[in-house]
């Protein structure tokens, strides 16, 4: 069963796992399971994406109940939605950044195949936040310790790994991002907190009600991993987490 943050008669919200694809998708052609069917299956009537989120985030992903309904919210979405993630990343951040920095589309050889090859580079912004940060006294790379800090990522557009790419291009990229990120920091949350999952997590999403046009604010809980390195860390209150109680730790 997917949890349902929210759901009305019109729209159905899902706190999507990490490694859960969205839709059917040539990227993996031997995967069964996805968050569209799942979630046909579970209320037992169509549903219909409004937006995407990667195969390893997690976090707050919305779906229609209609196609006119999923038109009208399509429609002016990228100007209304405000999204914010939580991501945990190597170094110490800026305290505050708007990254600036247009991306050029990078294909997947089997899912763009019949995509246009040289499309030009488009806009992209994504202001970034530090929330908390630590140093622990573990020399995981060339340094006698290492630094890491929990952001808080708004983007303003919707470009494909648009975070993760951003954040790499500040020297900042996401723990365990296997294509953007560095290996070596990689490998030791996955030693020393049993975290083998990309560190980013859709955490708000508010925008609109397209029937009543009043304002809706979506809220997804962090899964196991995160929330108990929020708690390793002493960073709950830094992510106004401090209404959970402490994990059992993962092993």
């Amino acid at each position: 069963m997917l949890p349902i943050l929210y759901q009305d008669e019109h729209l159905v919200a899902i706190n999507k796992p990490s490694g859960l694809l969205v839709h059917k998708s040539p990227i993996d052609k031997h995967e069964t399971r996805f968050a569209m069917q799942m979630l046909r299956d579970q209320l037992g009537q169509w549903v219909y994406p409004i937006h995407r989120l990667d195969r390893p985030t997690s976090g707050v992903l919305l779906f229609a109940l209609s196609s006119d309904t999923a038109s009208k919210v399509c429609a002016n979405w990228q100007e209304q939605a405000q999204k914010t993630y939580l991501a945990i990343v190597r170094g110490w951040a800026p305290q505050e950044v708007t990254v600036d920095h247009p991306l050029k589309e990078r294909l997947d050889k089997i899912a763009d195949k019949h995509a246009k090859q040289d499309k030009p580079a488009q806009e992209a912004v994504t202001k970034v936040t530090r929330l908390a940060t630590i140093e622990l006294e573990n020399p995981v790379d060339r340094y006698p310790t290492s630094r890491y800090s929990l952001v808080e990522c708004q983007p303003k557009t919707g470009r494909k790994h648009q975070l993760r790419r951003h954040l790499k291009h500040i020297n900042h990229p996401i723990i365990g991002d296997a294509k953007h990120g560095k290996s070596i920091h990689n490998r030791f949350f996955q030693t020393a907190f049993n975290a083998h999952r990309l560190l980013l997590h859709a955490h708000r999403l508010c925008f609109n009600h397209p029937a009543t046009q009043q304002p809706v604010a979506i809220t997804a809980p962090l899964d196991e991993t995160m929330n108990h390195l929020l708690h390793e860390f002493g960073w709950q209150r830094a992510a106004g987490r401090t209404d959970i109680e402490a994990p059992h730790a993962l092993g």
